[in-house]
């Protein structure tokens, strides 16, 4: 009977779904390292990759076409079935906000999905500049992913949660107590990797180092379509 019950209780139980959002120009491998640990650590169905058309704070920082950047994530992303990519922000450029990409999503998802929002230490730092950060924190769990030379702090006025060495069970623990949204700290991936780094090995054509940071299909998109030499 217990069995029986533990069944139930699983098909019962919302989905969970992690947005990740960001420029992904170009998508590389501390990206996928991220999205599958959290993925394994919070027991999530589905992490939603969200390209930006172009974020408020990179206007003119040229970025690589929408195009190119969805083709290399589906790229990226091909090979595991949990991984979706959403074009919710490439479709509706006039609204680029994180508050309307998750509240828009949550919409479409209906009250069968717990979502979470995924986050980097840097963004997390600039999180009271965010439009409507407050809305944000109240319709959706946060994770926030460390990274080297940032130190996390709770600097808004809601409950944070430090899971950081905590193991999967100790973290299943946490999530399930049925309380409301709050803000996760996570360990950061083992793979620190730069977009912009990796931006330069393109321009040099240096095909070895490109595919020791990004996965190799990406790569030779990359080198196909002569991405970034300029």
């Amino acid at each position: 009977m217990r069995d029986s019950d533990e069944v139930l209780d699983r098909m019962m139980a919302r989905r969970r779904a992690a947005i990740y959002g960001g420029t992904f120009d170009p998508v590389h491998k501390g990206h996928l390292e991220v999205a599958r640990r959290d993925r394994e650590l919070f027991d999530l169905d589905e992490v939603i990759f969200v390209p930006a058309c172009v974020p408020p704070h990179k206007h003119g920082a040229g970025i690589s076409s929408a195009f190119h950047r969805f083709a290399m994530l589906a790229l990226a992303t091909q090979d595991d079935e949990r991984f979706r990519i959403s074009t919710i922000e490439l479709d509706e450029p006039n609204r680029p906000y994180a508050v309307d990409t998750v509240s828009r999503l949550k919409d479409k998802l209906g009250s069968s999905h717990r979502l979470f929002f995924l986050i980097g230490a840097d963004s997390w730092a600039e999180i009271e500049t965010w439009r409507e950060w407050q809305r944000l924190l109240r319709i959706c769990d946060l994770i926030v992913v460390t990274r080297p030379g940032y130190q996390l702090t709770e600097r808004v006025a809601v409950e944070v949660v430090d899971l950081r060495g905590k193991t999967r069970e100790e973290i299943t623990a946490v999530v399930d107590d049925g309380k409301g949204p709050r803000v996760y700290f996570t360990n950061g991936a083992g793979v620190d990797i730069s977009a912009t780094a990796i931006r330069a090995r393109a321009r040099s054509n240096d095909r070895e180092a490109l595919q020791q940071a990004v996965p190799r299909t990406v790569a030779n998109y990359i080198a196909k379509h002569e991405l970034y030499r300029n």
